[in-house]
């Protein structure tokens, strides 16, 4: 099914996925036309975790775009924990907002508490919070990148890298089951590695299951064991959030396995683009969320909802960075040239800059 490097990255392509690490400069790609603004809104973003760079850039990008819709916006954080989230549901409905958007957790376990804000009028939408990108039962809207884009573009990049090499790649997957969208990348990269037709392997080595919130705490003991346990096939890394990425170097550097490679399959966080701009780590790419574009999208997919018009079907790409792609990109922003502010301000009729 994917025969070799170059068939991964076509394949890629095809699905809409926007390869900063080739030179793509795919410009704005988005809706055109929509309701005016329909300004007076209140709006509760619900983080899953504060300390989620991605979960966070989001925010800010919605944030912004707020500011221009005329909208109140509060911010909400789980910090990680359930039973924090939980109290913190409720404070959001205290609030009576005119919508609820779920940033970065599961829609479906929360089926009951959705109904119950739809009854009592309010939009919910999320980020990250269902398999895939669109309208869910639950959801006016989910906004992400296709799952399975994200995760070829990420093994495309360990066959590039491994190819470079001239060796075969052992890779150990890091995931966070709790969440449908990382079961859905995971799966995608196993089964990208096992029909990948090259000159050089890949081989998934194991899939370690770490919860988000528990990384800092587990690499540390985590990491020696897998040197261990794998020796010199351990080349590489994949992992569906940067954040694994955080919290690996010093445990590789004590294993004496400094040269494992790392590509991530999300979120682009700016640690994580700090480290691969600055080539002091391993970790050679991330497939980043264009976080800021995706926060206007959600503020324009409930703009429609509060205008009583349909989702956009918009499904943003992902973007591959690595360090020469950073170099290219203007002031370092992967996300500048993409033209989506002035696209939504179009689309809102509102005014931006002085």
């Amino acid at each position: 099914m994917f025969p070799g490097t170059r068939s991964l990255l076509r394949r890629a392509l095809l699905a809409g996925a926007a390869v900063a690490l080739l030179g793509a400069a795919p410009g704005w790609d988005g809706p055109t036309r929509g309701p005016a603004a329909k300004p007076g809104r209140t709006i509760v973003y619900l983080a899953s975790d504060s300390r989620n760079g991605g979960v966070t850039g989001v925010f800010r990008g919605l944030q912004a775009a707020t500011g221009q819709l005329g909208w109140r916006i509060h911010f909400l954080d789980g910090a990680g924990s359930p039973g924090t989230l939980d109290v913190q549901w409720e404070k959001a409905m205290a609030l009576r907002p005119d919508a609820i958007v779920l940033g970065g957790f599961d829609a479906s376990a929360w089926r009951d508490r959705l109904a119950g804000a739809r009854k009592a009028g309010i939009r919910v939408a999320g980020w990250h919070a269902a398999p895939e990108p669109g309208p869910t039962p639950d959801l006016v809207v989910n906004v992400a990148t296709q799952a399975r884009a994200v995760a070829e573009l990420a093994v495309a990049a360990v066959a590039r890298d491994a190819e470079a090499r001239g060796r075969d790649a052992g890779i150990v997957v890091f995931t966070d089951s709790r969440f449908a969208v990382a079961r859905a990348k995971t799966t995608a990269m196993v089964q990208a590695a096992a029909a990948h037709r090259g000159p050089h392997r890949l081989r998934i080595l194991a899939v370690e299951d770490v919860p988000l919130p528990e990384v800092h705490r587990a690499m540390p003991a985590l990491v020696p064991a897998l040197a261990k346990r794998h020796g010199a096939a351990w080349t590489h890394c994949l992992a569906i959030n940067d954040l694994y990425f955080d919290n690996i170097h010093y445990p590789l550097a004590q294993a004496g396995r400094a040269d494992v490679v790392q590509v991530s399959a999300g979120d682009g966080s700016s640690l994580a683009l700090s480290r691969i701009r600055s080539g002091l780590s391993r970790q050679v790419a991330t497939v980043a969320e264009p976080l800021r574009l995706q926060g206007f999208q959600l503020a324009d997919e409930l703009n429609r909802a509060f205008a009583g018009e349909a989702p956009s079907g918009y499904v943003s790409r992902p973007l591959l960075v690595d360090a020469a792609a950073l170099k290219a990109a203007p002031g370092g922003d992967i996300e500048r040239g993409l033209g989506f502010e002035a696209a939504y301000a179009r689309i809102w009729r509102v005014r931006t800059g002085p």
